[in-house]
């Protein structure tokens, strides 16, 4: 597909936290989301609020802001075995770095730069 032929949602849509517009209280230099970025320090999050507000795509700027690989499930269809294959495909992927993405107590210089998953609609996830 190209360019001219996107759609036009793909096209301007934001690649960089300085594009985002909006959450200034999240997004601006200093604040919450700004600050995960600048240290990498990535927690989980719950992104809410209604369709179309930027919670996908603030989800895929902090991936790619920090360099990290970006997941993508929708809770209505996806199932706790299409996590778990995310989960070990991760895994596979972190060559010659510590095998545990998740352990919380090994020291940040020393972890993987852990994927981000985004399970949307998570409050439908029941399988």
């Amino acid at each position: 597909m190209t360019e001219n032929t996107r759609p036009l949602a793909d096209r301007i849509r934001p690649a960089t936290l300085e594009e985002f517009i909006g959450q200034s209280h999240l997004v601006a230099p200093g604040k919450p989301i700004s600050q995960v970025i600048k240290t990498n320090r990535v927690p989980s999050m719950i992104f809410w609020g209604p369709p179309g507000v930027g919670k996908t795509t603030l989800a895929r700027i902090i991936a790619h802001e920090t360099g990290r690989r970006f997941y993508e499930l929708s809770a209505v269809s996806a199932s706790k075995d299409d996590v778990r294959k995310i989960v070990e495909q991760a895994r596979k992927e972190q060559v010659g770095a510590p095998r545990d993405l998740f352990n919380m107590n090994q020291p940040e210089d020393e972890k993987p730069a852990t994927p981000i998953l985004f399970l949307d609609e998570i409050h439908r996830f029941n399988k």
